[in-house]
Order: C-alpha cells, then structure tokens, then sequence
C-alpha cells in the first residue's frame, strides 16, 4: 500500500501502520524501517521533519546530535537570540547544502506548521512547560530536556498534556542510552548485591561559573539581539545583567533549581531506573543546604537531601559531601555497585564480570537516546524516558529543594503526589506565573 504524498497525511498513515504492525505482534517493540516498508536512510516519506526550540548551547548541542541521523531532517529552528538563531540556522543549511532552514521569534509560529512530525526543547528551566504543553497540544513529539520543569505542578503538567494528546516524549536523561549505566542498573535489578538497603547519589556542588567577567551583576540595558522580556517569560521581572541569561541561569531559582534540578535526572534517574522506581517516589524526605550570602546567584551550592521510600530503602543526594562520590552506588546485603560517566565498580569485584542470562530482566539496548526518540516518533512506541518517568525522577530534586527552603521534614504520597500536613510546604509545589504566562 503506498504512503500518501501529503506530508500530514503521510505522517498519519505510518503512525497508524506502525500501531497496527506492533498490535499484530503482541508488543509494543520498536520496529526497524525495513518492517514497515521503509528505507529509514533516503525516503522523504520515512524522514521526522524536527524543529529546534531554543538553540542556544544545550539546544544546538541536541540539534547536531539529530543533524547526524539520516530518517531526520530539521526544516526549522526558533530562538529569541539572534545570535543563537542565526548560527543554528547557519549549521543546518551548510550540513544539508541549501538555504531551507527556516527560522522562527516565537515558539508558537514554529508550532504552527503542520509539516513538522516532532520538536527538540532546549530552553531554561522556567520556560520548560509552556512551549512543551503548546507542542503536545499542535500534535508534536517531543525531545525535552531535564529536568523535566521548574517544578513539580509544572512537570505534572507536562505529563498530562503528553498523555492527553497522545504523543511522544524522550527526555535528555542520556546515561539511560549508555551500556555501563544498563549494565550497571542489570545487576541491580537482577539481585547480583542482595537485598538493596540505602542507595548514594553524588551529584556537583558549588556554581559552575560559564564565563564571568567583570561586571556580569551589574544591571545595564539588554543586547539588541536579545529578547529580554520574552526571554523573561513565566518568571518575575528582574533588571537584565549578563550573569543572569544563559547557561549562568541555573543558578538562580527563579530559572533554575541549581546542581540539585540540573543533575538529578541524571544520576538520580539512574538509580530509580536500577531499583525499578520508575512510576513512584519517596515517602519521606528532609534536606539541608548551604545558601550564598549575597550575591545574584541563590542556589544551594552545598547539600544533603535524605529520602525514605515505602520498602524501606534509604537514598542520600548530596554535593559537596566528599564521603559521596559522584555517580549512583546501590548498597545491597550481598555488596555494592557504583556507576558514572567515568566507568564502574563493584564490590565484590567479580560483578564486573557477571553476565545477565537470557532468563534475567534485560533493560532495554538504546542505539543511542536520540535515535530512539525517532524510532518510538515511527512506531509510537514508549521511549526510555518518558515524560512521567522524568517526573518521578526529579520529584526528589524538587521534594529536596523545598525540605532545604523550609527546614521541614516533608512526608510524601507517592500515589496521590501530594504533601501530607503541611500547607506552606506544598505551596512550594508550583509558583506565580507572571502575566499573561500560564499554563
């Protein structure tokens, strides 16, 4: 049967071929190109048409990872920089050696094409929900990254609106994509250290300083190529100063939730994915953080968050602790394993060596975490980290932010995702958006 010529029709009739195949089969598998009568490589008809929504250094990192893959061609990118708008731009026109790269102001207008199959978001913390809520709502699949929002009302926010409209969600927590970290979580999952008692994960301390000069606090008009306002956006008016805008945002909570939100979907992703936590959290959580005295930045850059979950186990998030070394170490009755971006270990050492029998739970192999996105955009399928996967995955970064902010010890319903008797806690769940933002 051939595929339809009009692009939105076309991109119908494979969603629909790809539900009917994997309904036939019995599973929800991702289907290579050649099953569904596609080369995957060369077709116009078998390519994702992505737009790129904030193309800054995260965005146009993220958008040269889908440069590279052949059944993918960005047709659009969208930045209130011009700076960052023009070289994303720039970069996509010499990589397929035309001048067809369109570029957008606003998110909305890109939004509005209907020859665009899917979205990659690389934005400020702050302006997370908006534009991913818009784009599930256009019918977009969507690459986000993490944290998943600002905060929790945010994040949940987006988890609705993705199931709502039935679409697509990866989320940048990569390491999920790397055989280490699948390994890593296999011999977890798989009772290789016993029964797992407490679990340590070391994220970064500190402000990471991304090219401070002097006077980067000192308030001054914005740059003509910036859009401030927009810029902006859901969060409280504030005067413009370079230390404020770009990579430096994460260190102000008004954009960010410093290396706590900056980290915890990666390493804290990891240590749910390997205690198969995925779709709960943590029932008691308490935290203490060393704040700036002064300064424009205000996030914790020294911390310990503790976190108990209903069967018992223990997990510590610090940094700045050095008796928690960067990474996830799962601590079992029979020994432990740790992993990082810089390899693994284990104790005792023999794990290292351990195969995972046909019989074992087997974590899924990610040929890499963007093409995977593109293949469940194909076949519909749930990708490693879906929306509702990053929710629970940040939900202690966000539990930890506020138990630090409050001095409180909170007690969480997992089921329910709310806080137990205590209003000025759960205040903290979410945060005034400023006119005429929402959600």
């Amino acid at each position: 049967m051939p595929a339809p010529s009009n692009p939105s029709s076309r991109r119908k009739f494979f969603q629909k071929t790809a539900g009917t195949l994997a309904a036939g089969l019995g599973f929800p598998t991702l289907l290579p190109a050649s099953v569904l009568g596609r080369d995957g490589a060369t077709s116009p008809s078998s390519r994702v048409n992505l737009g790129c929504i904030g193309v800054g250094w995260q965005g146009t990192s993220n958008m040269e990872a889908f440069l590279e893959l052949r059944d993918v061609r960005v047709i659009a990118v969208c930045d209130i920089d011009k700076d960052h708008l023009k070289n994303a731009q720039d970069l996509v026109n010499r990589k397929y050696g035309n001048e067809d790269c369109a570029t957008f102001h606003h998110f909305e207008e890109l939004l509005s094409r209907t020859d665009i199959d899917a979205v990659s978001l690389g934005l400020p913390d702050h302006w997370h929900s908006i534009p991913a809520i818009a784009a599930a709502r256009a019918g977009k699949d969507i690459y986000g990254e993490k944290p998943l929002a600002h905060n929790w009302t945010e994040g949940k926010a987006i988890c609705d609106a993705v199931k709502r409209y039935g679409r697509v969600w990866q989320t940048g927590s990569w390491q999920r994509s790397q055989s280490h970290f699948r390994f890593a979580c296999e011999l977890v999952r798989n009772g290789r250290i016993g029964q797992v008692q407490k679990v340590e994960v070391g994220l970064p301390e500190g402000h990471t300083d991304f090219g401070r000069t002097a006077g980067q606090e000192q308030a001054g008009p914005p740059p003509p190529v910036l859009d401030y306002d927009r810029w902006l956006g859901p969060a409280p008016w504030a005067p413009y100063c370079p230390a404020r805008v770009h990579k430096n945002w994460r260190w102000i909570l008004d954009y960010g939730g410093g290396q706590v939100l900056d980290w915890v979907g990666h390493h804290l992703d990891i240590a749910h994915w390997g205690l198969d936590l995925d779709r709960t959290g943590p029932i008691e959580v308490e935290g203490q953080g060393t704040y700036p005295r002064s300064g424009l930045w205000n996030t914790a850059t020294r911390y310990m968050v503790h976190t108990r979950y209903r069967n018992g186990i223990t997990m510590k998030l610090a940094g700045g602790y050095p008796e928690i070394k960067s990474g996830t170490k799962w601590i079992g009755d029979r020994g432990w394993v740790w992993v990082d971006r810089s390899g693994m270990d284990a104790n005792p050492k023999s794990l290292l060596r351990e195969k995972i029998g046909p019989g074992e739970i087997q974590l899924y192999r990610s040929p890499s975490h963007f093409a995977e996105f593109i293949q469940c955009v194909k076949t519909r399928a749930v990708p490693l980290c879906p929306a509702e996967t990053a929710h629970r995955s940040a939900t202690p970064g966000w539990l930890g932010q506020i138990a630090m902010q409050t001095g409180h010890k909170l007690r969480w319903d997992p089921d329910t995702e709310t806080l137990l008797d205590d209003p000025q806690a759960s205040r903290l769940l979410s945060r005034p958006m400023r006119s005429p933002w929402h959600i």
